[in-house]
């Protein structure tokens, strides 16, 4: 086999896997988490806490904290953060780097983003960073995530290129209006961005 046949296999291997883990989406193993702790270009915490802009006073939910990448620059800028995730070992690692950094508003469960465990309007904001697309119905998750906003609340969303889950800005649009959030804008550009939806 030559060099170029064997460069040739590869690519279509390594496309074939990203096209199968595209259609068949699931949050990142807690085994492999390097992936969510690498740098986050474009999406970066100063971008995110400029575009989310929590107040002292306001409750916010984050989805899918990850081992809390953004979380403790967050719930540092709000009065209580509620962390949400599928994985139980993501949410005892990031309740444990809140106590180790003297955090003590963030309030961890663990479930399914397709049915929030929480009430009607119990949120003023809410996010979610490159997690979207891990889940495998995202209408259901984005009208979970409108119910329980508050009336004038606002949810970002943001994604990254490279993500094999990435969601486009202009499916999200589309996504959000059939859950009865108004798309209020992007910040960043289309291959890393931040997107504003309010209620």
């Amino acid at each position: 086999m030559t060099l170029k046949s064997s460069l040739a296999l590869a690519g279509l291997v390594v496309g074939g896997a990203a096209l199968w883990w595209r259609r068949h989406p699931s949050a990142c193993p807690y085994g492999q988490r390097f992936w969510v702790e690498a740098p986050h270009p474009f999406i970066t915490r100063s971008r995110l806490l400029s575009t989310l802009a929590p107040q002292p006073e306001e409750t916010v939910l984050e989805v899918g904290p990850g081992t809390g990448y953004y979380t403790l620059d967050v719930a540092r800028s709000c009065e209580t953060l509620h962390i949400f995730d599928l994985q139980q070992e993501m949410l005892d690692h990031t309740a444990r780097g809140a106590r180790d950094a003297g955090v003590g508003n963030v309030v961890a469960q663990q479930g399914d983003a397709r049915s929030l465990p929480y009430a009607d309007d119990a949120f003023d904001a809410a996010y979610l960073v490159a997690v979207l697309g891990e889940i495998p119905d995202q209408d259901a998750a984005l009208r979970e995530l409108a119910r329980v906003l508050r009336p004038g609340g606002r949810l970002v969303v943001g994604e990254l290129f490279g993500d094999p889950h990435m969601v486009t800005s202009g499916a999200l649009r589309s996504r959000a209006a059939g859950a009865g959030l108004t798309f209020a804008g992007r910040v960043g550009p289309p291959f890393g961005y931040f997107a504003v939806l309010t209620k």
